[in-house]
C-alpha cells in the first residue's frame, strides 16, 4: 500500500497482522465534535483490551480544532490521512486511503470495524470508503436529521412581533409541539447528506434519542440495527466537569467568571456564506451589547471569512472598542475542559451548532439555535432550546431577550443518558459475537 498520502505508526502494519485478534476496532476522528464524542469509544474500546486504532482523517488539523484535544485527552492517532485542497477533493482522499486501509486489514485476515460518528464529512467518507469493501461501520450518533417550524408557525410568530404583539411564552410553546414541524431540510449544508450517507454505510446504528430512530425507520432501515444508546458527549462532559480545575479560561478572561454571559458562535455555512444571514446574526450581536448584555464570541473559520468578505470587520472592531467590559471577542479555545468551564458559567447559549444544542442540554443551560430549523430537535420539543431565524435582526435579538429573560422557562432535563460508551460497545460486540461482522447478507438478515 501506499504510504506517502497514508502515515502508519512505526510497526503498525506487522502488529496489525500478528495482534492475535480477530477484529480490528477502528475509531475515525478529523473535527471537534468527532474527537470529543468518539474518545470515550476508543477509550472503551481500550479499556476492554479490544485492539483498537485511532485514525485522524486530517479534516481538521489546526491546533485549537484538533491538536488541542488530541493533547488534552492523550490521544495519539494511529493512522493520519493526508488531504489537501477543496472539500470535494478533500473527500475523494479520503475515501481512497481509508479504503487503502480497510483492504489491508482485510488483507492481513482481520475484521475491520469502523467507527464513525454523526454527521461529519469524515464520517460520510469513511463509511463510504469502508461499505465498498463490504465493511460495514458502527455509527456514533446515528439517525440526526432535521426538522423545522411549517412556515405557518414563523408567518404567524414573525407577523406578531411587526405588528408589536410577540408573545415569547405563547412562541416557547408553539415550538414544543412537534406538529408544528416538518422534515425535508437540506440544512445543515453538507451535514444532512453526510448523516444520511453514514446511515447507508452503517450495520449497526447508535440512536441518541428515540426520534433519530424514528427518523432511521421511516427511511427504511431495519429496526434490528437501530438501538437508542444516548450521546457520547455525556461521557465527554463528566470528564471534562471532572477535569475543569485545570482550566485557566478564567485568568484569561476575568469577566466570565461572574457569568451572565451570552455565548455566541455562528460558524455553519448555510449563514457564514449567506450575507443576509450573516449580517441579520451580527446586527443582533450589536443590538444586545447596546441594550446592556454581556456577550462572548467564540469565533471560528467562517466566521473571520463572513466578517471580511461582508465588509464587518470595521465594525467589530468598533463593537469591542465600545464594549470592553461587556464584549468577549475570541478565536477558539482547544480545550474541551475551557469550554465546558466557561459554558457553566454562562447564562444562555445563541449557536448555529449542532453539538453545543446537547451540550446545553446536558448542563441544563438555555440555548437559542441560529437557524430556521434543528437537527437536535429533540431538545427544542422538550422546551430547553428555541428557534431564532436569521431573518430580522431585531426579531432574533427579541427571541434571545425573551430567553435569557426566562431562563427558568428553557431548561430541559437531560435526554441523552449516562455511561453511553459503555452501551454502544456492549451493542456492538454482542453482535460481532452473534454474526461475525456488521455487514449482514439478506440471510443473515432474515436468520435463514
Amino acid at each position: 500500500m501506499s504510504t506517502e498520502p497514508i502515515y502508519f505508526r512505526k510497526g503498525l502494519a506487522e502488529e496489525i497482522k500478528n495482534s492475535g485478534k480477530k477484529f480490528v476496532h477502528i475509531v475515525a476522528i478529523a473535527t471537534k465534535p468527532d474527537i470529543i464524542k468518539q474518545y470515550p469509544v476508543y477509550r472503551e474500546l481500550k479499556n476492554r483490551g479490544e485492539y483498537v486504532l485511532l485514525c485522524h482523517t486530517g479534516q481538521h488539523s489546526d491546533f485549537r480544532y484538533s491538536g488541542g484535544m488530541e493533547e488534552e485527552f492523550g490521544l495519539e492517532p494511529d493512522i493520519r490521512l493526508s488531504i489537501e485542497g477543496d472539500l470535494h477533493k478533500k473527500i475523494t482522499q479520503m475515501i481512497e486511503r481509508f479504503g487503502e486501509v480497510v483492504g489491508y486489514v482485510k488483507s492481513a485476515g482481520k475484521i475491520p470495524v469502523p467507527y464513525i460518528h454523526g454527521d461529519t464529512t469524515t464520517s460520510m467518507a469513511i463509511g463510504l470508503a469502508s461499505f465498498m469493501h463490504r465493511v460495514a461501520s458502527v455509527h456514533v450518533e446515528a439517525g440526526i436529521r432535521t426538522l423545522t417550524p411549517k412556515k405557518e408557525i414563523y408567518e404567524k410568530f414573525y407577523g406578531d412581533f411587526k405588528a408589536g404583539k410577540f408573545d415569547w411564552n405563547e412562541y416557547h410553546s408553539a415550538m414544543r409541539d412537534k406538529n408544528n414541524f416538518e422534515r425535508g431540510s437540506l440544512e445543515p449544508f453538507p451535514e444532512q447528506y453526510n448523516t444520511r450517507v453514514s446511515d447507508a454505510a452503517s450495520g449497526f446504528h447508535a440512536a441518541p434519542v428515540e426520534i433519530d430512530k424514528e427518523f432511521l425507520i421511516s427511511e427504511g432501515f431495519s429496526p434490528g440495527r437501530i438501538t437508542v444508546t444516548g450521546n457520547t458527549i455525556v461521557d465527554s462532559i463528566a470528564n471534562a466537569i471532572t477535569d475543569s480545575e485545570k482550566s485557566t479560561i478564567f485568568e484569561k478572561y476575568p469577566q466570565l467568571e461572574g457569568g451572565d454571559f451570552i455565548r455566541f458562535c455562528i460558524h455553519r455555512r448555510e449563514n457564514t456564506q449567506n450575507k443576509n444571514r450573516f449580517i441579520v446574526l451580527f446586527d443582533s450581536i450589536e443590538k444586545l451589547l447596546k441594550s446592556g448584555h454581556k456577550i462572548l464570541l467564540i469565533s471560528l473559520f467562517g466566521t473571520e471569512e463572513a466578517i471580511n468578505n461582508f465588509g464587518l470587520r470595521s465594525r467589530l472592531e468598533q463593537m469591542v472598542k465600545d464594549h470592553q467590559e461587556t464584549f468577549i471577542y475570541s478565536d477558539v479555545w482547544p480545550y474541551y475542559r475551557d469550554v465546558v468551564a466557561a459554558m457553566r458559567k454562562c447564562a444562555l447559549v445563541a449557536t448555529d451548532s449542532g453539538s453545543m444544542q446537547e451540550e446545553t442540554n446536558i448542563m441544563g443551560i438555555p440555548c437559542v439555535t441560529l437557524r430556521f430549523g434543528s437537527d437536535r430537535a429533540e431538545s427544542v420539543i422538550a422546551g430547553g432550546n428555541l428557534l431564532a431565524p436569521p431573518i430580522d435582526s431585531d426579531f432574533v435579538a427579541a427571541i434571545i431577550n425573551g430567553s435569557f429573560n426566562n431562563r427558568e422557562s428553557i431548561k430541559a432535563t437531560n435526554l441523552y443518558g449516562e455511561n453511553i460508551s459503555k452501551k454502544i460497545i456492549d451493542e456492538v460486540m454482542a453482535r460481532l459475537e452473534k454474526h461475525g461482522d456488521l455487514f449482514q447478507t439478506e440471510e443473515k438478515r432474515l436468520g435463514l
